[in-house]
């Protein structure tokens, strides 16, 4: 499914105005990711990005091409394990959270 300008646009607006949405989502990426849905984890990650942080101010925290960074995480992007997880920490840091992992039965 291909987002429209329009769509992303409004994202990128509720992201800016609500904190909460903008905590929810990158938890709902990460949370993709743990639970193995890869493809939609990558592309809330991707979202979460483009609607805050950006991948040039990513790069340059990570010693990463901004470009690799979207590779990674776009559809046929893989990224390796410490790549994910340094991506993740950094964007933990920027939004002032921490995000715990436990069990559930």
């Amino acid at each position: 499914m291909t987002l429209t300008l329009d769509f992303k646009k409004t994202v990128k607006d509720r992201v800016e105005r609500d904190s909460a949405f903008r905590e929810e989502l990158l938890k709902e990426g990460i949370e993709c990711l743990l639970t193995g849905d890869v493809d939609t984890g990558k592309t809330i990650l991707r979202d979460y990005i483009n609607a805050t942080i950006g991948f040039d101010v990513l790069g340059s925290l990570t010693d990463k091409s901004p470009k690799s960074l979207m590779r990674m995480l776009g559809p046929k992007g893989n990224p390796q394990a410490r790549n994910l997880f340094e991506i993740i920490a950094h964007l933990q840091e920027r939004e002032g959270i921490h995000f715990e992992v436990r069990t559930v039965r």
